[in-house]
Protein backbone atom coordinates (compact mmCIF):
# COMPACT_ATOMS: atom_id res chain seq x y z
CA UNK A 1 0.00 0.00 0.00
CA UNK A 2 1.93 2.90 -1.22
CA UNK A 3 0.33 6.43 -0.45
CA UNK A 4 1.30 9.04 -2.38
CA UNK A 5 0.48 13.46 -0.96
CA UNK A 6 0.76 15.36 -3.89
CA UNK A 7 -2.07 17.62 -2.41
CA UNK A 8 -4.10 17.75 -5.75
CA UNK A 9 -7.24 16.92 -3.91
CA UNK A 10 -6.27 19.99 -1.62
CA UNK A 11 -5.89 21.97 -3.68
CA UNK A 12 -9.14 21.83 -5.51
CA UNK A 13 -10.50 21.72 -2.12
CA UNK A 14 -9.52 25.17 -1.34
CA UNK A 15 -8.88 26.84 -4.36
CA UNK A 16 -11.49 26.04 -6.51
CA UNK A 17 -13.94 29.96 -6.97
CA UNK A 18 -17.00 30.81 -8.14
CA UNK A 19 -15.80 31.69 -11.33
CA UNK A 20 -13.59 28.89 -11.86
CA UNK A 21 -16.95 26.65 -12.29
CA UNK A 22 -18.77 25.99 -15.89
CA UNK A 23 -22.50 27.55 -15.78
CA UNK A 24 -23.90 24.73 -15.91
CA UNK A 25 -22.53 23.62 -12.47
CA UNK A 26 -23.05 27.01 -10.77
CA UNK A 27 -27.06 26.26 -11.77
CA UNK A 28 -26.72 23.01 -10.62
CA UNK A 29 -25.04 24.44 -7.20
CA UNK A 30 -28.29 26.73 -6.58
CA UNK A 31 -30.63 23.90 -7.20
CA UNK A 32 -29.04 21.67 -4.61
CA UNK A 33 -28.74 24.96 -2.40
CA UNK A 34 -32.94 24.92 -2.51
CA UNK A 35 -33.02 21.01 -2.18
CA UNK A 36 -30.97 20.83 0.63
CA UNK A 37 -32.65 23.41 2.32
CA UNK A 38 -35.99 22.23 1.59
CA UNK A 39 -34.22 18.47 3.42
CA UNK A 40 -33.61 20.46 6.85
CA UNK A 41 -36.53 22.47 7.09
CA UNK A 42 -38.63 18.90 7.07
CA UNK A 43 -35.42 17.50 9.01
CA UNK A 44 -36.55 20.29 11.97
CA UNK A 45 -39.63 18.14 12.09
CA UNK A 46 -38.78 14.79 12.65
CA UNK A 47 -37.34 13.06 16.21
CA UNK A 48 -34.46 12.35 14.72
CA UNK A 49 -33.16 16.18 14.76
CA UNK A 50 -34.61 16.43 18.50
CA UNK A 51 -32.72 14.01 19.43
CA UNK A 52 -29.56 16.18 17.71
CA UNK A 53 -30.70 18.85 19.92
CA UNK A 54 -30.52 17.26 22.87
CA UNK A 55 -26.91 15.91 22.27
CA UNK A 56 -25.67 19.70 20.59
CA UNK A 57 -27.18 21.00 24.20
CA UNK A 58 -23.95 19.07 25.71
CA UNK A 59 -21.81 21.68 23.57
CA UNK A 60 -22.74 24.65 25.50
CA UNK A 61 -22.36 28.57 24.40
CA UNK A 62 -22.51 29.71 20.82
CA UNK A 63 -25.04 32.20 18.80
CA UNK A 64 -25.37 30.21 15.68
CA UNK A 65 -29.13 29.96 14.35
CA UNK A 66 -29.76 27.18 11.90
CA UNK A 67 -32.55 26.87 8.89
CA UNK A 68 -35.88 25.81 10.90
CA UNK A 69 -34.68 26.03 14.78
CA UNK A 70 -35.02 29.12 17.09
CA UNK A 71 -32.09 28.17 19.08
CA UNK A 72 -28.98 29.12 18.89
CA UNK A 73 -25.95 26.76 18.92
CA UNK A 74 -22.00 26.28 18.67
CA UNK A 75 -20.36 25.02 15.39
CA UNK A 76 -20.24 22.09 16.48
CA UNK A 77 -23.44 22.04 17.98
CA UNK A 78 -24.99 23.47 15.20
CA UNK A 79 -23.52 20.26 13.05
CA UNK A 80 -24.75 17.87 15.38
CA UNK A 81 -28.13 19.39 15.22
CA UNK A 82 -28.42 19.92 11.27
CA UNK A 83 -26.15 16.68 10.84
CA UNK A 84 -29.18 15.08 12.59
CA UNK A 85 -31.88 17.08 10.65
CA UNK A 86 -30.60 16.70 6.81
CA UNK A 87 -31.52 13.11 6.10
CA UNK A 88 -34.24 12.71 8.87
CA UNK A 89 -37.36 11.81 6.30
CA UNK A 90 -34.81 10.69 3.02
CA UNK A 91 -36.06 13.63 1.00
CA UNK A 92 -32.39 14.42 -0.17
CA UNK A 93 -30.02 13.81 -3.29
CA UNK A 94 -28.69 10.72 -4.07
CA UNK A 95 -25.82 9.44 -6.50
CA UNK A 96 -26.16 5.93 -8.14
CA UNK A 97 -22.35 4.71 -8.29
CA UNK A 98 -22.04 5.21 -4.51
CA UNK A 99 -25.46 3.87 -3.66
CA UNK A 100 -26.21 6.63 -1.15
CA UNK A 101 -26.82 10.31 -0.13
CA UNK A 102 -23.50 12.76 -1.09
CA UNK A 103 -25.26 16.27 -0.05
CA UNK A 104 -26.60 14.96 3.61
CA UNK A 105 -23.52 13.62 3.97
CA UNK A 106 -21.70 16.66 4.67
CA UNK A 107 -23.99 19.95 4.82
CA UNK A 108 -24.11 19.71 8.24
CA UNK A 109 -20.81 20.88 8.88
CA UNK A 110 -20.53 22.97 5.79
CA UNK A 111 -23.44 24.98 7.07
CA UNK A 112 -22.21 25.15 10.58
CA UNK A 113 -18.92 26.37 9.35
CA UNK A 114 -20.46 28.70 6.53
CA UNK A 115 -22.73 30.65 9.64
CA UNK A 116 -19.63 30.34 12.38
CA UNK A 117 -17.81 32.31 9.67
CA UNK A 118 -20.25 34.30 8.28
CA UNK A 119 -19.63 33.67 4.59
CA UNK A 120 -21.46 34.44 1.14
CA UNK A 121 -24.18 32.26 0.05
CA UNK A 122 -21.92 31.82 -3.14
CA UNK A 123 -19.16 30.79 -1.49
CA UNK A 124 -21.29 27.99 0.46
CA UNK A 125 -22.66 27.37 -3.15
CA UNK A 126 -19.18 26.89 -4.15
CA UNK A 127 -18.17 24.54 -1.31
CA UNK A 128 -20.88 22.16 -1.88
CA UNK A 129 -19.54 22.15 -5.33
CA UNK A 130 -16.01 20.83 -3.94
CA UNK A 131 -18.01 18.53 -1.06
CA UNK A 132 -20.06 16.90 -3.91
CA UNK A 133 -16.81 15.52 -5.57
CA UNK A 134 -14.60 14.37 -2.36
CA UNK A 135 -17.85 12.81 -1.06
CA UNK A 136 -18.43 10.80 -4.36
CA UNK A 137 -14.62 9.93 -4.84
CA UNK A 138 -14.54 9.43 -1.71
CA UNK A 139 -17.44 6.73 -1.75
CA UNK A 140 -15.81 5.00 -5.07
CA UNK A 141 -12.79 4.21 -3.46
CA UNK A 142 -14.16 3.38 -0.27
CA UNK A 143 -16.69 0.79 -1.71
CA UNK A 144 -13.90 -0.59 -4.07
CA UNK A 145 -11.04 -0.76 -1.29
CA UNK A 146 -12.98 -2.56 1.21
CA UNK A 147 -15.36 -4.15 -0.90
CA UNK A 148 -18.08 -3.43 0.85
CA UNK A 149 -21.74 -1.71 0.25
CA UNK A 150 -21.14 1.44 3.30
CA UNK A 151 -23.85 3.86 3.60
CA UNK A 152 -23.65 7.72 3.25
CA UNK A 153 -21.92 8.17 6.73
CA UNK A 154 -18.86 6.41 5.68
CA UNK A 155 -17.44 8.88 2.68
CA UNK A 156 -19.82 11.91 4.75
CA UNK A 157 -16.82 12.13 7.38
CA UNK A 158 -13.97 12.82 4.65
CA UNK A 159 -16.36 15.22 2.51
CA UNK A 160 -17.58 16.83 5.82
CA UNK A 161 -13.55 17.79 6.89
CA UNK A 162 -13.02 18.70 3.55
CA UNK A 163 -15.88 21.20 3.60
CA UNK A 164 -15.50 22.72 7.15
CA UNK A 165 -11.32 22.73 5.98
CA UNK A 166 -12.21 24.79 3.45
CA UNK A 167 -14.47 27.38 4.94
CA UNK A 168 -12.11 26.99 8.38
CA UNK A 169 -9.16 28.62 6.44
CA UNK A 170 -6.92 25.57 6.21
CA UNK A 171 -3.95 24.92 5.07
CA UNK A 172 -3.46 22.29 2.42
CA UNK A 173 -1.58 20.58 4.99
CA UNK A 174 -3.95 20.96 7.58
CA UNK A 175 -7.01 19.74 5.08
CA UNK A 176 -4.85 16.37 4.24
CA UNK A 177 -4.73 15.95 8.07
CA UNK A 178 -8.49 16.53 8.51
CA UNK A 179 -9.30 14.36 5.84
CA UNK A 180 -7.14 11.69 6.60
CA UNK A 181 -8.10 11.96 10.33
CA UNK A 182 -12.11 11.64 9.40
CA UNK A 183 -11.31 8.84 6.90
CA UNK A 184 -9.58 6.92 9.31
CA UNK A 185 -12.07 7.25 11.81
CA UNK A 186 -15.37 7.27 9.54
CA UNK A 187 -18.15 5.05 10.23
CA UNK A 188 -18.05 2.00 8.13
CA UNK A 189 -21.99 1.54 8.65
CA UNK A 190 -23.59 -1.17 7.29
CA UNK A 191 -26.23 0.23 4.88
CA UNK A 192 -28.36 -3.31 4.29
CA UNK A 193 -28.65 -4.07 7.92
CA UNK A 194 -30.26 -0.90 7.96
CA UNK A 195 -32.53 -1.79 4.56
CA UNK A 196 -33.68 -4.79 6.22
CA UNK A 197 -34.13 -3.31 10.08
CA UNK A 198 -34.73 -0.17 9.66
CA UNK A 199 -34.33 2.53 12.35
CA UNK A 200 -32.92 6.21 12.99
CA UNK A 201 -29.18 4.20 11.98
CA UNK A 202 -29.95 4.85 8.49
CA UNK A 203 -27.84 6.01 6.31
CA UNK A 204 -25.78 6.67 9.38
CA UNK A 205 -25.34 10.44 8.51
CA UNK A 206 -24.88 11.92 11.84
CA UNK A 207 -22.18 9.86 12.80
CA UNK A 208 -20.29 10.91 9.91
CA UNK A 209 -20.87 15.08 10.67
CA UNK A 210 -19.89 14.14 13.77
CA UNK A 211 -16.43 12.47 12.42
CA UNK A 212 -15.98 15.04 10.28
CA UNK A 213 -16.37 18.27 12.27
CA UNK A 214 -14.54 16.75 15.01
CA UNK A 215 -11.20 15.58 12.91
CA UNK A 216 -11.35 19.81 11.61
CA UNK A 217 -11.41 20.91 14.71
CA UNK A 218 -8.98 18.08 16.28
CA UNK A 219 -7.08 19.32 13.44
CA UNK A 220 -6.90 22.97 14.06
CA UNK A 221 -6.10 22.18 17.60
CA UNK A 222 -3.03 20.46 16.72
CA UNK A 223 -3.94 16.58 15.75
CA UNK A 224 -1.79 15.20 13.07
CA UNK A 225 -2.43 12.50 10.63
CA UNK A 226 -1.20 10.70 7.67
CA UNK A 227 -2.91 8.90 4.80
CA UNK A 228 -6.17 8.97 3.16
CA UNK A 229 -7.39 6.76 0.41
CA UNK A 230 -7.47 9.26 -2.23
CA UNK A 231 -3.78 9.19 -2.13
CA UNK A 232 -3.54 5.83 -3.55
CA UNK A 233 -2.49 5.08 -6.95
CA UNK A 234 -5.16 3.18 -7.74
CA UNK A 235 -7.43 5.99 -7.33
CA UNK A 236 -5.43 8.72 -8.83
CA UNK A 237 -7.75 8.85 -12.22
CA UNK A 238 -10.60 9.76 -10.11
CA UNK A 239 -8.52 12.92 -8.45
CA UNK A 240 -6.88 13.34 -12.09
CA UNK A 241 -10.75 14.40 -13.17
CA UNK A 242 -11.49 17.27 -10.76
CA UNK A 243 -12.15 20.24 -11.85
CA UNK A 244 -13.16 18.41 -15.15
CA UNK A 245 -15.66 16.25 -14.37
CA UNK A 246 -18.16 17.53 -11.28
CA UNK A 247 -20.30 15.20 -9.41
CA UNK A 248 -22.75 17.75 -8.74
CA UNK A 249 -23.52 16.77 -12.32
CA UNK A 250 -24.28 13.12 -11.57
CA UNK A 251 -26.53 13.61 -8.65
CA UNK A 252 -30.65 12.40 -9.02
CA UNK A 253 -33.08 14.44 -6.86
CA UNK A 254 -35.71 12.44 -4.68
CA UNK A 255 -39.90 13.30 -4.94
CA UNK A 256 -40.81 11.12 -2.27
CA UNK A 257 -40.20 10.91 1.50
CA UNK A 258 -38.54 7.46 1.33
CA UNK A 259 -35.84 5.37 0.46
CA UNK A 260 -35.37 5.32 -3.44
CA UNK A 261 -35.84 2.20 -3.99
CA UNK A 262 -39.37 2.62 -3.64
CA UNK A 263 -39.46 5.66 -5.94
CA UNK A 264 -40.18 3.69 -9.17
CA UNK A 265 -43.24 1.38 -7.45
CA UNK A 266 -44.67 4.93 -6.07
CA UNK A 267 -44.31 6.28 -9.19
CA UNK A 268 -45.47 3.70 -11.19
CA UNK A 269 -48.85 3.21 -9.08
CA UNK A 270 -49.84 6.62 -8.58
CA UNK A 271 -49.77 7.57 -12.18
CA UNK A 272 -51.38 3.64 -13.49
CA UNK A 273 -53.96 4.67 -10.79
CA UNK A 274 -54.22 8.13 -12.62
CA UNK A 275 -54.29 6.64 -16.09
CA UNK A 276 -57.41 4.55 -15.37
CA UNK A 277 -59.25 6.59 -12.76
CA UNK A 278 -59.20 3.96 -9.99
CA UNK A 279 -59.37 4.24 -6.52
CA UNK A 280 -57.41 1.97 -3.98
CA UNK A 281 -60.35 0.48 -2.75
CA UNK A 282 -60.77 -0.98 -6.52
CA UNK A 283 -57.48 -2.70 -6.18
CA UNK A 284 -57.54 -5.86 -5.25
CA UNK A 285 -53.36 -6.77 -5.28
CA UNK A 286 -50.33 -5.51 -6.57
CA UNK A 287 -47.43 -7.15 -7.20
CA UNK A 288 -44.36 -5.07 -7.37
CA UNK A 289 -41.32 -6.34 -10.05
CA UNK A 290 -38.01 -4.38 -8.62
CA UNK A 291 -34.71 -5.52 -8.20
CA UNK A 292 -33.01 -7.56 -5.51
CA UNK A 293 -31.85 -4.34 -3.32
CA UNK A 294 -35.17 -3.10 -2.86
CA UNK A 295 -37.00 -5.91 -2.48
CA UNK A 296 -34.81 -6.47 0.69
CA UNK A 297 -35.88 -3.23 2.45
CA UNK A 298 -38.63 -4.03 4.76
CA UNK A 299 -42.40 -4.37 5.05
CA UNK A 300 -43.17 -4.49 8.47
CA UNK A 301 -46.17 -2.64 9.51
CA UNK A 302 -43.86 0.79 10.78
CA UNK A 303 -44.08 1.84 13.92
CA UNK A 304 -42.13 5.07 13.80
CA UNK A 305 -41.33 7.60 10.35
CA UNK A 306 -37.79 5.53 10.27
CA UNK A 307 -39.30 2.06 9.48
CA UNK A 308 -42.19 3.97 7.47
CA UNK A 309 -39.08 5.23 4.94
CA UNK A 310 -37.06 1.98 5.03
CA UNK A 311 -39.47 -0.09 3.57
CA UNK A 312 -40.99 -0.71 0.51
CA UNK A 313 -44.67 -1.95 1.45
CA UNK A 314 -45.47 1.18 3.49
CA UNK A 315 -44.31 4.15 0.97
CA UNK A 316 -46.25 1.91 -2.60
CA UNK A 317 -49.39 1.42 0.05
CA UNK A 318 -49.47 4.94 0.88
CA UNK A 319 -48.94 6.25 -2.69
CA UNK A 320 -51.68 4.01 -4.04
CA UNK A 321 -54.02 4.94 -0.82
CA UNK A 322 -53.08 9.16 -0.83
CA UNK A 323 -51.56 10.04 -4.17
CA UNK A 324 -48.38 11.10 -2.42
CA UNK A 325 -45.55 10.44 -0.10
CA UNK A 326 -43.95 13.54 1.36
CA UNK A 327 -44.17 14.68 4.87
CA UNK A 328 -47.75 14.29 5.88
CA UNK A 329 -47.39 10.68 4.86
CA UNK A 330 -44.73 9.29 6.92
CA UNK A 331 -45.02 11.38 9.92
CA UNK A 332 -45.73 9.38 12.91
CA UNK A 333 -49.16 10.91 13.16
CA UNK A 334 -50.11 9.36 10.01
CA UNK A 335 -48.96 5.97 10.41
CA UNK A 336 -52.42 4.20 11.89
CA UNK A 337 -54.33 4.94 8.75
CA UNK A 338 -56.09 1.55 8.61
CA UNK A 339 -56.48 2.53 4.49
CA UNK A 340 -52.60 2.03 3.99
CA UNK A 341 -51.98 -0.77 6.41
CA UNK A 342 -54.87 -2.96 4.57
CA UNK A 343 -53.24 -1.49 0.91
CA UNK A 344 -50.20 -2.76 2.65
CA UNK A 345 -51.51 -6.49 2.66
CA UNK A 346 -52.17 -6.29 -0.68
CA UNK A 347 -48.61 -6.18 -2.27
CA UNK A 348 -46.29 -8.68 -3.21
CA UNK A 349 -43.00 -8.26 -4.36
CA UNK A 350 -41.07 -10.15 -7.10
CA UNK A 351 -37.33 -9.37 -8.36
CA UNK A 352 -37.60 -9.29 -12.08
CA UNK A 353 -33.77 -10.71 -13.06
CA UNK A 354 -33.58 -8.25 -15.98
CA UNK A 355 -34.04 -5.21 -14.13
CA UNK A 356 -32.13 -6.87 -11.50
CA UNK A 357 -28.69 -6.90 -13.82
CA UNK A 358 -29.41 -3.63 -14.46
CA UNK A 359 -28.64 -2.03 -10.52
CA UNK A 360 -26.87 -0.13 -9.47
CA UNK A 361 -26.61 1.88 -12.79
CA UNK A 362 -29.87 1.90 -13.07
CA UNK A 363 -32.91 1.11 -10.15
CA UNK A 364 -36.22 0.31 -12.44
CA UNK A 365 -39.62 -1.13 -11.34
CA UNK A 366 -43.15 -1.82 -12.57
CA UNK A 367 -46.67 -2.77 -11.29
CA UNK A 368 -48.95 -5.11 -11.92
CA UNK A 369 -52.73 -4.44 -10.63
CA UNK A 370 -55.61 -6.61 -10.07
CA UNK A 371 -58.60 -4.95 -9.82
CA UNK A 372 -61.72 -6.18 -8.20
CA UNK A 373 -63.75 -6.18 -11.15
CA UNK A 374 -60.99 -8.75 -12.36
CA UNK A 375 -59.02 -6.29 -14.54
CA UNK A 376 -55.21 -6.68 -14.53
CA UNK A 377 -53.44 -3.50 -15.21
CA UNK A 378 -49.51 -3.80 -15.83
CA UNK A 379 -47.20 -0.39 -16.00
CA UNK A 380 -44.35 0.25 -18.38
CA UNK A 381 -41.23 0.17 -17.00
CA UNK A 382 -39.93 3.34 -14.51
CA UNK A 383 -37.22 4.66 -13.30
CA UNK A 384 -38.11 7.00 -10.90
CA UNK A 385 -38.47 10.95 -11.51
CA UNK A 386 -35.43 12.88 -10.88
CA UNK A 387 -32.57 11.07 -11.89
CA UNK A 388 -29.25 12.62 -13.58
CA UNK A 389 -30.37 11.45 -17.12
CA UNK A 390 -33.41 14.00 -16.42
CA UNK A 391 -31.21 17.20 -16.22
CA UNK A 392 -32.89 18.10 -13.37
CA UNK A 393 -33.45 22.05 -13.70
CA UNK A 394 -34.37 25.14 -11.60
CA UNK A 395 -38.37 24.38 -12.71
CA UNK A 396 -37.84 20.60 -11.28
CA UNK A 397 -36.69 21.82 -8.16
CA UNK A 398 -39.18 24.57 -7.59
CA UNK A 399 -41.77 22.29 -7.94
CA UNK A 400 -40.59 19.44 -5.66
CA UNK A 401 -39.87 22.32 -2.76
CA UNK A 402 -43.54 23.62 -3.26
CA UNK A 403 -44.98 20.22 -2.66
CA UNK A 404 -42.72 19.06 0.14
CA UNK A 405 -42.57 22.18 2.23
CA UNK A 406 -46.43 22.68 1.96
CA UNK A 407 -47.10 21.41 5.50
CA UNK A 408 -45.28 24.29 6.66
CA UNK A 409 -44.90 27.08 4.35
CA UNK A 410 -47.79 28.79 2.39
CA UNK A 411 -47.46 30.21 -0.86
CA UNK A 412 -46.23 33.47 -0.27
CA UNK A 413 -43.90 32.00 1.94
CA UNK A 414 -42.37 29.29 -0.60
CA UNK A 415 -42.46 31.80 -3.20
CA UNK A 416 -39.96 34.43 -1.10
CA UNK A 417 -37.71 31.67 0.13
CA UNK A 418 -37.47 30.16 -3.18
CA UNK A 419 -36.40 34.20 -4.27
CA UNK A 420 -34.17 34.64 -2.30
CA UNK A 421 -32.39 31.00 -2.39
CA UNK A 422 -32.54 31.74 -6.38
CA UNK A 423 -30.15 34.96 -6.13
CA UNK A 424 -29.07 35.35 -2.69
CA UNK A 425 -25.74 34.68 -3.65
CA UNK A 426 -23.90 38.12 -2.39
CA UNK A 427 -26.25 37.93 1.35
CA UNK A 428 -24.28 36.05 4.06
CA UNK A 429 -25.72 32.44 4.90
CA UNK A 430 -26.38 33.96 8.19
CA UNK A 431 -28.70 36.33 6.77
CA UNK A 432 -29.79 33.91 4.38
CA UNK A 433 -31.00 31.49 7.07
CA UNK A 434 -32.50 33.88 9.33
CA UNK A 435 -34.98 35.24 6.31
CA UNK A 436 -35.83 31.55 5.93
CA UNK A 437 -36.70 31.26 9.14
CA UNK A 438 -38.58 34.47 9.59
CA UNK A 439 -40.51 33.09 6.09
CA UNK A 440 -41.35 29.79 8.19
CA UNK A 441 -42.41 31.47 11.31
CA UNK A 442 -44.30 34.84 8.96
CA UNK A 443 -46.02 32.76 6.28
CA UNK A 444 -47.03 28.94 8.24
CA UNK A 445 -49.22 26.62 6.24
CA UNK A 446 -53.09 27.00 6.90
Amino acid sequence: MEFQTNYKLEQYILNTTWEDLPDEVKDRARVCGIDLMCALILGTHGEQFQNGKRLASLVKGGSLTIPGDQDTYSLLGAAIALGHASNSFDIDDGHNMIRGHPGTSFIGGVMAAGLEKNITYQEYLTTLVVCYDVAVRMGLALQDHYQFLHSTGAYGAPATAAGMGRILGMTREQLNCAISMAEFHTPMTPVMRAVEYPSMNKDGVPFGVMVGALAALDTLGGETAKTHLLELPEYQAIVDSLGQTYEIMNLYFKPYTCCRWAHQPIQASIELMREYEISWEDVAHVTVHTFTAAARLSKIDPNDTDEAQYNIAYPVATAIVNGDVGYRQVCNAALDDERVLQMMDRLSFQVDPELDQLFPEKRLAKVEFTLRDGRVLTSRVYAADGEASDHVDMNWIVKKFRRITAPFLNEDGQQKALTLLQTAQEQTLTQVVQQVNHFLTCFPAG
